[in-house]
């Protein structure tokens, strides 16, 4: 074990985690990442908003009332817990969180978004002091940014949280959290001195992913790549300069894979378990793929992509249009599933439209046939103009379903000449040079055999990552912290 942390409390906080909300990557690590540090000796628990969706039947109600204050207003809040091998708390506050969407509905984020999750950062603070004394409190993206923030000004001379740390992980710098200047005078930072360059202040709104960044001790993200691609303009979003100048204080760390739900061996979605050593029922699941996707059985002898995303131009989707007939014409077959942006999945849906033979497109998210697909399909696509992690690839890697990927960010890292394809223009054009390259692959059964068993081979599970994550905590815990106000 990585310094004998001795049960260092850490407090994850956070807008989603599986398996109670999800609609990206980051649920999965804050699902998983908390089990693995446990399993190191830590005391690890996780802060999430009580959405509609949560089912409480199985929570324990562990604080009646734990009000917070956005002066001149104030929520009457309660924590619910789910144990699952760690504690998941539960921020209740019907009034902003006993909704249909996370963050919004119809495409159409709520008003309110500042104050929603101002008050979950105050809550956390709040949990620190009643319910879990975190030495560490670890936020991920822009909804938990506030946290570091309100610890060094709302709650700067308060004695319980004084030796607090705290980390902050960029899950996708795409996404920012901004607001207008007024917010500040609604999440009660309106006299804190946090409205500038080095502080909230970005193009002169509010912006809470910016709170995270320049507040924490330490930064991080999901891939030893992304951390140097977003300290330069074409992937900073604007960031850049904030990242090189806190550039000490950013690690990379590639997320890891839960093999106890993305595992062919074990998979309960799929039409045939299989292995390393057996994976003869990978041509069974290929067939119930096709089934499931009307496509025609003649295919089962053919390259078959697959892909499960966003459908928006971050995942590649319009260079994947652009080539589509080129794909067809080269012999694959494509099933994809995903929802995104109108104008993506209208081209998704027009591609399967002048292809319906060979094309499949589903849109929406079923967790089933997301597994389907990983142990289904031959190939599977990933595109992107850019990618902080990527979990696909991982969980095709282990199904023995060879990924085709952009060379950024943790696809970069990820992929290897011996377990995959990979290509560095984004174009249409090195996309297809990308699949003809497999389509050659496919076609030599042993080298194709190969390839696929090396990738089934590769061990992404937590506990590498988990054990960067306490080097990282150790360190920042034996720092000597500034006078919190000083901001």
């Amino acid at each position: 074990m990585v310094g004998q942390p001795g049960k260092k409390k850490i407090l994850m906080v956070a807008s989603e985690a599986t398996p109670f909300a999800k609609t990206g990557g980051l649920a999965d690590v804050v699902g998983s990442l908390p089990i693995a540090l446990q399993s190191l000796g830590y005391d690890v628990a996780v802060l999430l908003p009580r959405y509609t969706s949560v089912d409480l039947k199985s929570a324990r109600r562990v604080y009646d009332s734990l009000p917070i204050w956005l002066p001149p207003v104030g929520y009457d809040t309660s924590l619910y817990m789910i144990h699952r091998e760690i504690p998941f708390y539960f921020l209740d506050c019907p009034p902003l969180f006993d909704r249909p969407g996370f963050y919004g509905h119809d495409g159409v984020d709520y008003p309110d978004n500042h104050i929603r999750f101002a008050v979950l950062a105050q809550a956390a603070l709040a949990m620190s002091r009643h319910v879990f004394r975190a030495e560490i409190i670890h936020g991920h993206d822009w909804q938990a940014g506030l946290v570091p923030v309100y610890l060094r000004t709302t709650y700067a001379r308060d004695p319980t949280l004084s030796t607090v740390r705290t980390v902050f992980t960029v899950h996708n710098l795409g996404y920012h959290g901004i607001f207008p200047e007024r917010a500040l005078a609604e999440i009660g930072l309106a006299g804190a001195n946090v409205f500038h360059l080095e502080g909230l202040e970005f193009f002169g709104k509010v912006c809470y992913l910016k709170g995270g960044l320049c507040f924490s001790e330490a930064l991080t993200t999901v891939s030893p790549t992304y951390a140097r691609e977003i300290q330069t303009p074409e992937y900073g979003f604007g960031m850049d300069g904030v990242l090189r100048a806190r550039s000490n204080a950013l690690t990379g760390i590639l997320n890891g894979v839960d093999y106890s739900e993305w595992n062919p061996e074990t998979d309960r979605f799929i039409a045939a378990n299989y292995s390393l050593t057996d994976v003869t029922g990978k041509r069974v699941c290929k067939r119930d793929l096709l089934e499931a996707f009307g496509l025609p059985i003649e295919a089962i002898d053919a390259p078959l992509l697959g892909m499960a995303a966003r459908f928006t131009a971050q995942k590649g989707a319009d260079i994947i249009a652009e080539v589509a007939d080129a794909i067809v014409a080269e012999g694959f077959y494509m099933a994809a599933l995903g929802a995104g942006e109108q104008q993506y999945e209208e081209l998704f849906q027009a591609m399967a439209a002048r292809h319906p033979t060979r094309i499949a497109v589903r849109v929406g998210y079923d967790n089933a046939l997301a597994h389907k697909i990983e142990a289904g399909a031959d190939l599977f696509l990933m595109p992107s103009r850019y990618e902080p992690c990527g979990m696909n690839q991982m969980y095709s890697l282990k199904y023995g379903t060879v990924p085709v990927v952009r060379a950024t960010g943790g696809l970069d890292d990820t992929i290897e000449p011996s377990t995959g394809f990979k290509f560095w223009p984004y174009s249409g054009r090195a996309l297809l040079s990308a699949l003809h390259a497999a389509r050659q692959m496919y076609a030599d059964p042993e080298n194709w055999r190969a390839m696929l068993l090396a990738g089934m081979a590769k061990d992404f599970s937590w506990n590498v990552s988990a054990t960067e994550y306490i080097r990282l905590y150790e360190r920042i815990c034996g720092q000597h912290l500034p006078a919190k106000a000083d901001v």
